[in-house]
C-alpha cells in the first residue's frame, strides 16, 4: 500500500518514517514538507494513504484535503485535538494526537489496511486474522486464533499461543490491547488479556483457558460480563 506524509515539521516526518518502516504493508513512497508540492505530486503519482499534519502554515491540512479531488485514504497526525470532530466528518481513517506510540500508529495503519481490502473487494482482510509481533529486528505474523492470552511483565508483553509456546516482546499490556480487537480480546486484570473465544469457564475470581487459571482483577470484574 503507497502511502505520503505531509507535515511542515522534518522531525515529525522522520517519527512518520520510522514508524511506516515498522509496518511491512505500507510502503511510504514520498514526504513533504510543502503540502502544494505533495498535491502536484498526487497529480501525477498514485497514492492509497496520506499521513497528514493539520496546522501548517500556508495551507491546513484540513483544507489541503478538502482541495483534492479522489483522495487518497488520510490519517491525520497533529499536536491538536480540537479537529479530532472535523477530521472524522471528514472520513479520514483515523487521528494521531503526537507524540504518537508505534503500537498506537499501527493499530491506525490496520485500520487503513482493512478498509484498503474492503474497498478493493479483496478476500477476507489477512490481517484483521493476525497482527505482527516485534521480536528483536525482526516482525513475526501472529493468527488471533492462536493466541490463548497475553501476560504483562513490565514493559513486555508474553504472548501464550495454542501450540505450547509463547512470545516476548517489548510493548506494555495497554499498548498490546490497543493492537487487538476488542470483539475478540478482553482485559481480565492489569496483568492479563485473554482470547474470548479460548476461555472455557470462569467466575467472579478468575478464568480457565485450557490448564492456566487467570485472575480477574477488581477493576475489571464487570467486564467479563459481556465476554
Amino acid at each position: 500500500m503507497i502511502a505520503i506524509a505531509i507535515d511542515d515539521e522534518p522531525i515529525a516526518l522522520d517519527v512518520v518514517r520510522a514508524h511506516a518502516a515498522m509496518v511491512p504493508f505500507i510502503e511510504l513512497r514520498e514526504t513533504f514538507t510543502n503540502a502544494f508540492e505533495a498535491a502536484s505530486y498526487l497529480q501525477k503519482n498514485k497514492a492509497d494513504l496520506i499521513f497528514l499534519d493539520i496546522k501548517m502554515p500556508d495551507i491546513s491540512g484540513i483544507d489541503f484535503l478538502n482541495s483534492i479531488n479522489n483522495a487518497p485514504m488520510v490519517i491525520f497526525t497533529t499536536a491538536y485535538s480540537e479537529h479530532a470532530v472535523q477530521s472524522f466528518e471528514l472520513d479520514a481513517v483515523d487521528y494521531l494526537l503526537k507524540p504518537f506510540s508505534l503500537p498506537r500508529f499501527l493499530k491506525a495503519c490496520n485500520k487503513v489496511y482493512e478498509l484498503y481490502n474492503l474497498r478493493n473487494k479483496s478476500q477476507a482482510d489477512e490481517l484483521h486474522q493476525s497482527i505482527f509481533i516485534k521480536d528483536g529486528y525482526e516482525q513475526i505474523k501472529v493468527k488471533l486464533n492462536d493466541i490463548l492470552f497475553i501476560e504483562a511483565a513490565g514493559n513486555y508483553a508474553k504472548i501464550f499461543l495454542q501450540d505450547d509456546t509463547s512470545l516476548s516482546t517489548r510493548i506494555t499490556i495497554t499498548d498490546m490491547q490497543l493492537m487487538l480487537p476488542a470483539n475478540k480480546f478482553i482485559r481480565t486484570h492489569r496483568a492479563f488479556i485473554v482470547a474470548r473465544d479460548k476461555v472455557s469457564k470462569f467466575d467472579k475470581t478468575q478464568v480457565t483457558i485450557n490448564e492456566h487459571i487467570i485472575p480477574i482483577g477488581a477493576t475489571y470484574a464487570q467486564c467479563m460480563q459481556m465476554l
